[in-house]
C-alpha cells in the first residue's frame, strides 16, 4: 500500500528566543501530530532537507526525529524515510492540553457583521434515489450525457489563451448573444447581448440585485407563499420583508408604500404553480412605475409549458425599465451546470458590472462556452421539446391518477408549466401530518405551509412534483398518498 507524501515544505512556528532547536523541532512536530495536522502514515521530509530549511544543524534534526520515534509518534529506518506512526501510543487519546495563555479561550469570541448574523443556510440538493413526488428537480436520467461530453470534447481541442485567460465580467460574450436570442424568441423578452449577466444561478441573481439595489431597512415584497431562498437573500441584507397573498391569477399587486423591489415568479408561480395572468401583469407594472419599485421576475420553470397560449414575460411587457429578468439552466439542463442569467435595464449595466467583477468575476468560462455550443448547435432546442412532451405525460399521469383516486380529499391543480403542481387540501387536514404519514410510505409531498412567509394561509395544501418521476412510480405514488387520506 503506498503511503502518502508531505510536501517538501515542513511548516512549523517560529522558534521563540531562548529555546533550543532540538527542544522546539521536537516540540513542533509532536504539536502538529496532536492537532491533526501530520496524519498517520504521512512522509515527513529528509533530515538534510529539514535542517536546510531551517538552518539546523543534521545532527540537530536526526536527534528530535529520534526522541519522537522513542515515544511512538514516528517510525522508519535509514534509507526508507520518516512517516507518522499509524498506530500512535495510546497516550495520544488522552493529551491533557497545554496551559493556555491568561485570557486565551478554547474557543475565540468573534466579532461577526450585521451581515453575517442574519445568514441562514441554503440546503443543497440531496442525492437519494427518485421517487414520487419529489419536486425542484428535472429527470436527470435522461438527460442526454453522451452527448454533453461530444459537445464538450469537440470545445476543449479548440481552447484559445483568450479561453485559457478569462472573459469580462458579465459573462462569455458568444453565449451571451445565444441567451438574448432564445429570450427574445422564446419568452418575448426585450434585450441586447449587452444587458445581459451570465450568473451561477438565481441565488447569485438575486445576491448581485440585493447587493447593487438594496440597503438595510428598504422594503421588499415577496409571494407569500413564495421561494424561501430569496427572501433568505433580501433577509441577508437587512431589508424588511412583506409578503403578498397569491391568488389563481398569480401575485397581487402590493398594497404597501415606500417597496424598493417586488420578487415574483409570473410564469409558474413557486410553490403554488399558477401562471400570472396578463392584466395582474399590467396592474403590477403600472403600480411599479407609480411607486419607483424595481421587479425581479424569476422566469421559474418557464420553458416547460403544456398547454394554454405563451404569455410573454414581465420583461417584454415593461416599458419602464422597472424589470430585471433571471433565469437559469439548473432545471433544464442538470443543477450541477450553475449557470444562468439575469437580464438588467440598460441603465444599469454598469453597476452590475461592476459589483460581479469585485465578487465572483465571472462564471466558469470553459462551462459557458460548451453551453454555447449545445445552444448554438440546436441540442438545446432538440432537449427541450424532448422533455416537453415526457413531463407532459407524467403531468397527465399524475392528474388522471389524482382524479380516480384522490378526489375529494385533493384537488390537485392542472398547472399550465413547470416540473410540479399542488393540490389543496380538504378542510381539517393538516399538510405537515400528511406529510409525514406519506414518507413512512416512501411518498415525498411538501406542505405548501411550509412555504409561507407569515403562516396565515387559509387552506393547506401539498407540493408534488412529476418531472423527475416515471409514470410507474407516479401511479404508485397517487395510491400510497390516497391510502394516507382515507
Amino acid at each position: 500500500m503506498s503511503r502518502r507524501t508531505a510536501a517538501l515544505d515542513l511548516p512549523l512556528p517560529p522558534r521563540r528566543k531562548g529555546v533550543a532547536a532540538y527542544e522546539w523541532l521536537y516540540a513542533s512536530v509532536r504539536a502538529a501530530i496532536l492537532e491533526g495536522r501530520l496524519h498517520p502514515g504521512t512522509r515527513l521530509p529528509g533530515t538534510r532537507d529539514l535542517a536546510e530549511q531551517y538552518a539546523l544543524a543534521r545532527g540537530t534534526v536526526v536527534a528530535a526525529f529520534e526522541q519522537l520515534k522513542s515515544e511512538g509518534y514516528v517510525d522508519g529506518t535509514v534509507g526508507s524515510g520518516t512517516y507518522i506512526s499509524k498506530q500512535l501510543p495510546e497516550a495520544l487519546l488522552h493529551v491533557v492540553d497545554e496551559p493556555r495563555p491568561p485570557g486565551q479561550t478554547a474557543t475565540p469570541r468573534r466579532r461577526l457583521s450585521a451581515y453575517a448574523r442574519r445568514l441562514t443556510p441554503f440546503p443543497p440538493y440531496e442525492h437519494r434515489r427518485s421517487r414520487a413526488f419529489r419536486a425542484n428537480v428535472p429527470a436527470l436520467d435522461l438527460f442526454p450525457t453522451t452527448l454533453w461530453a461530444k459537445v464538450a470534447a469537440h470545445r476543449l481541442p479548440r481552447l484559445t489563451v483568450p479561453l485559457l485567460l478569462g472573459c469580462e465580467a458579465m459573462g462569455y460574450l458568444p453565449l451571451r448573444r445565444a441567451v438574448a436570442d432564445y429570450l427574445v424568441q422564446s419568452r418575448g423578452v426585450r434585450c441586447e447581448p449587452a444587458q445581459i449577466a451570465i450568473v451561477s444561478g438565481i441565488q447569485e441573481a438575486l445576491d448581485l440585485v440585493a447587493r447593487v439595489l438594496l440597503d438595510p431597512g428598504d422594503r421588499v415584497c415577496i409571494e407569500d407563499p413564495g421561494y424561501e431562498g430569496a427572501a433568505g437573500v433580501f433577509k441577508a441584507v437587512g431589508a424588511r420583508i412583506t409578503g403578498v397573498d397569491v391568488d389563481d391569477e398569480g401575485m397581487r399587486v402590493p398594497r404597501v408604500r415606500g417597496a424598493r423591489l417586488v420578487y415574483v415568479t409570473p410564469a409558474h408561480q413557486f410553490p403554488a404553480g399558477v401562471t400570472m395572468s396578463v392584466a395582474r401583469r399590467l396592474q403590477l407594472l403600472e403600480w411599479a412605475r407609480e411607486s419607483g419599485a424595481m421587479i425581479f421576475e424569476d422566469d421559474y420553470d418557464s420553458e416547460y409549458r403544456y398547454r394554454g397560449r405563451p404569455i410573454p414575460a414581465l420583461q417584454g411587457l415593461d416599458r419602464s425599465g422597472q424589470v430585471l429578468f433571471a433565469g437559469s439552466f439548473s432545471k433544464v439542463l442538470f443543477p450541477s451546470l450553475r449557470l444562468g442569467y439575469l437580464v438588467i435595464p440598460p441603465d444599469l449595466v454598469e453597476r452590475f458590472d461592476a459589483a460581479k467583477s469585485l465578487s465572483t468575476r465571472h462564471a466558469a468560462l470553459l462551462d459557458q462556452a460548451v453551453l454555447c455550443d449545445f445552444i448554438t448547435e440546436g441540442h438545446f432546442g432538440r432537449h427541450l421539446r424532448r422533455m416537453r412532451e415526457v413531463y407532459g405525460e407524467r403531468l397527465s399521469a399524475l392528474i388522471d391518477g389524482a382524479r380516480r383516486h384522490l378526489a375529494g380529499a385533493l384537488d390537485v391543480s392542472e398547472v399550465e408549466a413547470g416540473l410540479q403542481t399542488f393540490g389543496w387540501l380538504r378542510d381539517g387536514l393538516d399538510g405537515q401530518k400528511v406529510a409525514r404519514a406519506a414518507a413512512k410510505r416512501e411518498v415525498e409531498v411538501t406542505p405548501l405551509r411550509s412555504y409561507s412567509l407569515r403562516g396565515k394561509l387559509k387552506r393547506d395544501g401539498l407540493q408534488l412534483g412529476f418531472a423527475a418521476v416515471d409514470i410507474d412510480e407516479i401511479r404508485r405514488g397517487v395510491r400510497e398518498l390516497a391510502a394516507v387520506l382515507e
